[in-house]
This record gives C-alpha cells, structure tokens and sequence, in this order.
C-alpha cells in the first residue's frame, strides 16, 4: 500500500474498526517496514490519535507517515513474544503490543537490533527462526530475557554488526532453547573481535532438545560473562579460534550433550569472575556464586583439542564429577611459558583447585609431548563407583627456553623441574621448594590424592611418563586401581597409605610402588612390579619405613630394604617363571591368581638375577605353579581377582629376607 494514501485509511479504520476491536478477541496488526507490532483488543483500551500526525496504542507511539498497513484479524499474541524470521538479506520481525513501548528496534537488511528500556518489567522471549548468510542478532537491555532457536541457520559476515551470530548485551539470567526438534547453526564473522560467535554477557541456562552447531571464527564459539548451564540441549562447537566454551562463576552441566572438535585453545574454561573478591566457593543452589567450579552431573560430553599446552576441561576452581560419560582427548605439546619462565604441558582434565570424582564414566586420551590425563593442584578424591581410564602416549618434554626436545630422554635429576613436563595419568597436588638445593633442599607440600571407590585403569608408555602420583600423600581406601607405567606406576612425593582396595601397579623402568615418604600397607590386595635392579615392586625413601601391617601382597621384583612386616607373614621366592600362572592362597583361601610378565632378564630383571618374587597375607602364604586360571581380569590377562585356579604344583617358600634386594629409595 503506498504512503500517500496511509492517513485516510488509518482515519477510516480508527473510525470504524476500534468499536468492534473493544467487544471482540481481535487484534490490531500496525506494519512499519520489516516490523508488525500486534496488540490485542483486551489490551489496547484508548489509542489517541494527536493532530492527525500520531497514533499512541498500549503506549507506544506511530507516527503516522511510518506506518505501512493496518489491519484487524483473529491472530492470537503471546504477551512478552518476540519473533524474529531471517531470510536471505532480510529478516521480518512481529512484536507482542505488551512490550512494543519498551523496546527499540532497528535493522540493516538481516542484521537485526533490539534495546530494552529502563522501564522494561517482564521477560521478553525471543524466537530466531529462518536462514541468512549475511545477518545476525542483538539485544541489550537489564532484563531475563529468553533467547528460542527454531531450526536457524545464522552466518554474520560483517564486522560492522557486533561480529557474533547472536550477541545478548544483558548481565542476566539469559535462557537459550533450541526447540526440541529443531537443528541451528551459527557462524561469526572474522576480522571482528567479538568475544564469541554466540555471546551472552550475563548467565545462559541452555535447555530443551535441540541441536545447536556453532563456529567460532574470531574467539571462542560460545562466551558467557557469567555462568554456563545446560540440560537435555545438544551443543556441538565445530571450529573455534579460542576456547569452546568459556564462561565465568561456574559451569554447569545437568543433562544433555555437548561435542567440541577444533579450538585451538581449551575445550571448555570456567573462570572467578571478580578476582578482587577471590572465590565464594560452592554456595546453596548456586544462588550469587562465583567460584570458578564446574559441575559434571550427567548427559555425554565429547572433547578434542589439539593446540599446544591446551587444556579438554579446565578450571580456576574445583570439579566436581559425578555422572555423565566424558571422553576428552588432547594432541598438543607442551610449550616455554616466557611469562611464568617455565614449562607447560596439556592436560584432558584441569583444576587449578581440587578434583572430586563419586560417579560417571571417564575417558582420558593425551598424545602430546608432556601431556596429562587428570591434573589439580590440590586434592583429588574418588569415591562411589566412577569408571576411570587414562592413557598417555606422549613423550617428555623439555624446554629451557631457547632449546626444545619433544623426547627427552637424559637424566631429570640434574634438570631443574621447570624446564621438563613429564606425561603423566594423573597427577595431584603441589610441591613447592622452600629453600635450598639438591640434598639441602626443602618443599612444602599442598594437597594430595584419596582414592575411596571406583574403577581407574591408567596407562603411560611415553618416556619418564607415571602413572599416577601425588605431590603430597597419597591414601587408598578402596576401589580397584589398574598402572600400566614407564615410570613409577603409583607416586608419592611424601607417605604413601594403602587401607584396602585393589591394586595392580606394573612399571616397565621404575617402581611399582614408590613414596618420597613412607609406606604404610594396612589391607587390600595389592599386586605390584617393578623394573630391573634397582627397581623395586614397593619402595620408600631411603631412610623412610616401609610397613606392612596387612593385606595381600605379590611384588615381582623385591620390596624396599629394610621393610618392617608385622601383623602377617612374608614368603619368597627367587625362582619363578615369567607368562606362567601362580596362585596365591592366604592359608586354604584362594586370594589371587597371577601370571609375572615376561622381562629381559640382563641386569636381574623380574625372573632372575637379585630380583625375587614376594608373597605377603594375613596368615600363610601358599603358592602354585602351573595352574590353570580364570575369573574376573584385573590388566591384561595377568591378574585375576576373584578367581579360580585348577591343577599346579606348590611352589617352595623361604622367610623372606631382603638381602640381594634393592637398595631402597630407587627411583628417587
């Protein structure tokens, strides 16, 4: 319709419409260019119609040479209902007439504009719906708001216009929904430096059952001011040039799925928001927290990140795992940090804080240089029943700053720490030097690992990689703990305490068990290997105890000199027969069937020379050879526990005695 003739039809319709709109449920449709603001007739009341020149409905005000078409029909409005449909160079926008006074909308062919005013006070929701190759979405106000994705497939090519795909200027509570159903795609323009591709400056709660895909081209593909949750919603982070997800306060996720494959930084980083204040730690229903803490409680969670040094998961505060499937995986190597002056490595899993673990299933996966499966730089604890598996392949790195080896293969002892990241599975806690060096030198300790429940199989092949270790104590109260180690299969810079559980510690160039401390073993079933002479299977610090008060024991090359053993009886063996199967009995009892791996044997390796085979239980040990096994395998066809064993021959035991042994402290 053209302008000319607008004001003799809006004259027309005021005259003779508005009576029947005040009786019927009518509604007002008022078009001004690619806007129709809808007002229904229960609500409109008086329109003043000033000077022929305005028209006021539900306090917004027309001017009338704006106004494009009038008209009246039976649509029925969603008070606070924004809908936005892109298509092509052009997006159509309808406005619910509750809202219409407060918000200013402005746009430029699909890139669309929405302010709230001050006076705002009700939620607006937001459907994005529709395609444009060339568009994208802003809002600011300081109101909740609701963002809905109805199948949109958004791409921003101008820096002009924000820069994001969708772009929410409002510090709060901002829900984003891909309707159920639905799949959305977003994509960010380069050569901008918007924060993310889907940016929201306060806290996004993302739910319902779509499918969101989201490209990061500048930064990271999606950036919260504030915190990050989700349930049931499917995110998938193609591509981003910053961290998949990067969010501040806490992360959050309940439910649902999330895949991220590309960033060249970390996969997901949770940050304090207000460092000036440091961190309110965990609070009720998470009401004012800023924490840094990320929250895995369930739904699956895919991570692959490849940069150098990049971090899967990664915290300034606590995590806390406990439900969901997780499989993370890093490629980087690991980087000469020229502001911290020291070495960095990549990790799957990273806290600057502590790690807490009850539940879940988790797979750990690190092939760079120096890389990590599970890091802290305080305590981690598992408990419940988590299922764990870590495997590291990378090799150590070594950087000085001025000369980089992905392979280091000399001899760290003469190597100040910050020049070298070892591969390891998981490592906790913090040792800190005090004073002094080498011999003289004096740490602090911070933190630790308690291992209370689950299922943690661990795997390190790359050079100098441990299995795990712990920078301060290290207790185990349960759970079944699986090591398949180059280095120390399980570490601790300070005393190690084994309470129960099951353990299989096999290290192919080091200890199978090996604390900077002492060593306390009160129960559990422990079977432990070490290397070569002067490896052992359990070893302390020379100077330090190992204790043996009870549980069952079988250490494949020697335990460390000067063992204290009351409260059971230790056997030995110097004679025993690489990839044969034994079974230990405790008295009558069958306790554990096992078979010694095959080793060389130059240099009195397991199977020979000083090396011996020891055997501890709370009553008497017996000892079969040859026997045919079964039953429920702990590592690789080597151990079973329970287990049933047929046939075999009793294998002759003397007292143990540790002369020939280690010499205790090996490793260290």
């Amino acid at each position: 319709m053209k302008k000319a003739i607008i004001r003799p039809i809006v004259i027309s319709l005021l005259s003779i419409v508005l009576l029947p709109l005040s009786i019927h449920a009518q509604t007002l449709n008022v078009q001004v260019g690619n806007v129709l603001y809808q007002f229904p007739s229960a609500q409109t009341f008086a329109m003043p119609y000033d000077n022929g020149t305005t028209l006021t409905v539900m306090g917004k005000v027309f001017n009338l040479s704006e106004i494009d078409n009038m008209y009246v029909d039976e649509t029925k409005v969603t008070d606070g209902s924004v809908k936005v449909a892109f298509s092509d160079a052009s997006a159509a926008i309808t406005v619910a007439g509750n809202v219409a006074k407060d918000l200013t909308i402005t746009s430029s062919g699909a890139h669309v504009s929405i302010v709230q005013s001050a006076d705002l006070a009700s939620e607006v929701t937001y459907t994005l719906s529709g395609s444009s190759a060339d568009g994208g979405f802003y809002t600011e106000g300081a109101y909740k708001a609701t963002v809905e994705l109805d199948n949109l497939q958004l791409t921003n090519v101008s820096a002009t216009y924000s820069g994001a795909a969708i772009h929410v200027q409002n510090s709060k509570r901002i829900k984003v929904k891909p309707l159920n159903g639905t799949t959305n795609t977003l994509m960010d323009a380069t050569g901008s430096n918007q924060k993310g591709c889907l940016y929201i400056q306060g806290h996004a709660e993302f739910a319902q059952n779509g499918t969101l895909n989201v490209t990061g081209n500048v930064k990271h593909g999606i950036k919260c001011g504030e915190y990050f949750q989700i349930k049931n919603s499917t995110i998938n982070i193609l591509a981003a040039a910053g961290d998949g997800i990067n969010c501040e306060q806490f992360f959050l996720m309940e439910s649902g799925t999330i895949n991220i494959n590309n960033v060249a930084d970390d996969g997901i980083q949770c940050d304090i928001e207000d460092t000036d204040t440091g961190s309110t730690g965990e609070t009720a229903e998470h009401e004012d927290e800023d924490s840094g803490n990320m929250y895995l409680q369930g739904g699956t969670l895919n991570i692959a990140v490849t940069g150098i040094a990049c971090k899967g998961i990664k915290a300034q505060g606590n995590i806390r795992i406990s439900g969901g499937d997780i499989a993370v995986s890093t490629s980087g190597n690991g980087k000469w940090d020229t502001t911290e002056l020291e070495t960095k490595s990549a990790s799957c899993i990273n806290s600057d804080a502590n790690v807490s673990i009850t539940g879940g299933t988790i797979h750990l996966t690190s092939t760079g240089s120096g890389g990590k499966g599970l890091k802290c730089d305080s305590m981690l604890t598992i408990s419940g029943s988590p299922v764990i598996s870590i495997a590291t392949t990378g090799g150590l790195y070594y950087n000085n700053g001025s000369t980089e080896n992905l392979n280091y293969t000399g001899d760290t002892d003469r190597v100040d720490s910050k020049y070298y990241s070892s591969p390891k599975g998981i490592r906790a806690g913090t040792k800190t030097l005090v004073s002094g060096s080498g011999n003289y030198a004096v740490y602090s300790y911070a933190g630790g690992i308690v291992i209370d429940g689950g299922k943690i199989t661990v795997s390190t092949t790359g050079n100098n990689g441990e299995g795990i270790e712990s920078k301060d104590e290290l207790v185990v109260n349960g759970g079944e703990i699986v090591v398949n180690s180059y280095d120390d299969a399980i570490n601790s810079a300070n005393d190690m305490t084994i309470n129960g559980g099951l353990i299989y510690a096999r290290a192919t160039k080091n200890d199978g068990l090996d604390a900077n401390g002492n060593v306390y073993i009160k129960g559990g079933i422990i079977y432990a290997i070490g290397s070569s002479t002067p490896e052992v299977a359990i070893d302390a610090k020379e100077g330090k105890t190992l204790s043996i008060t009870g549980g069952t024991i079988v250490a494949v090359g020697n335990l460390e000199t000067g063992a204290v053993i009351t409260g059971g009886t230790c056997k030995q063996t110097s004679s025993y027969t690489a990839n044969s199967w034994y079974a230990l009995y405790n008295g009558d009892e069958l306790v554990l069937a096992f078979k010694t791996p095959t080793r060389a044997n130059s240099g009195g390796g397991p199977g020979g020379g000083s090396q011996k085979l020891v055997v501890y239980t709370a009553s008497n040990p017996a000892l079969k050879s040859g026997v045919t096994a079964s039953g429920t395998e702990i590592f690789n066809g080597e151990a079973y526990y329970p287990a049933t064993a047929t046939g075999g021959t009793n294998v002759t035991l003397s007292n143990y005695s540790n002369s020939g042994g280690g010499p205790g402290g090996g490793g260290w």
